[in-house]
């Protein structure tokens, strides 16, 4: 079996190594979904993130192996080209992919584990979070610096930004799960306000998204909510719809 293997400079390779070859045995399990697992393992001082991605099935194993980078190798190069951008994520450690004589078999993608206050569904889920107004403001202003510097976070949904308070009482966030992303020289507004869709389905929270994304940004609130709105609306729609027909489609699973 063949394998790919990058690692950042000053980062113990044999140690590294040891901890994906035994992460089935050791570590302890952080999220254990249908397509990946994530273990936490003790790395000298610090908490490390290891993500097991799933298995590929026959076709993505060719695909991952010739046509397309793996998600582990993604994420790596992603996390860092968001560093040089001036952009929280969780420092990026190491990636490695394993393959067999068909292609992709398993890989892995080795980060620091950050621990955080809350995530963006806390401020869906519990209307009343402390300071939850000026959290939404400030994640608004973290989402318009990610438009101004051309990076579609494709997956920019409700569990995928980390939040930290600061000593100072202001906020920090740091996107996770970065295996879907685009860099463009420019977004344009109605890719700005697609990006946005996904977050949350409450018309208040859209409200006031729109108000401080149209404070920083100079351009109109009104078309900023309306087109924000009708994007979060449609989105919401064809998820349920989806769930809906997985539901009477798929029952038995």
């Amino acid at each position: 079996m063949k394998s790919s293997f990058l690692i950042q400079q000053n980062v113990d390779k044999e140690k590294i190594v040891d901890v994906i070859e035994n992460f089935n045995q050791k570590g302890k399990l952080f999220d254990d979904r249908k397509r990946n697992k994530i273990k936490l393992f003790q790395f000298n001082e610090i908490t490390i993130n290891v993500k097991s991605f799933k298995i590929p099935n026959f076709i993505n194993k060719i695909v991952y192996r010739f046509f397309r980078k793996s998600k582990a190798r993604r994420s790596f190069e992603f996390a860092n080209k968001l560093l040089e951008n001036g952009i929280g994520t969780p420092q990026p450690f190491a990636f490695l992919e394993n393959y067999d004589w068909i292609g992709l078999k398993d890989s892995y993608y080795v980060s620091e584990h950050l621990n955080c206050d809350l995530t963006y569904r806390e401020l869906v889920e519990i209307p009343d979070y402390p300071n939850r107004d000026k959290i939404l403001r400030q994640f608004t202003q973290f989402s318009y610096q990610l438009h101004q510097k051309g990076i579609e976070f494709k997956d920019h949904s409700p569990g995928n930004t980390l939040i930290k308070k600061t000593e100072n009482g202001e906020y920090e966030f740091f996107l996770v799960d970065l295996n879907r992303m685009e860099f463009h020289d420019k977004m344009d507004f109605n890719l700005r306000m697609k990006n946005l869709c996904r977050l949350t389905p409450h018309k208040e929270m859209v409200a006031v998204m729109s108000n401080e994304y149209a404070r920083i940004s100079g351009e109109s609130e009104s078309l900023i909510f309306e087109t924000l709105w009708k994007y979060t609306a449609d989105f919401q729609y064809k998820y349920y719809r989806k769930k809906r027909l997985k539901k009477k489609f798929l029952f038995w699973k």
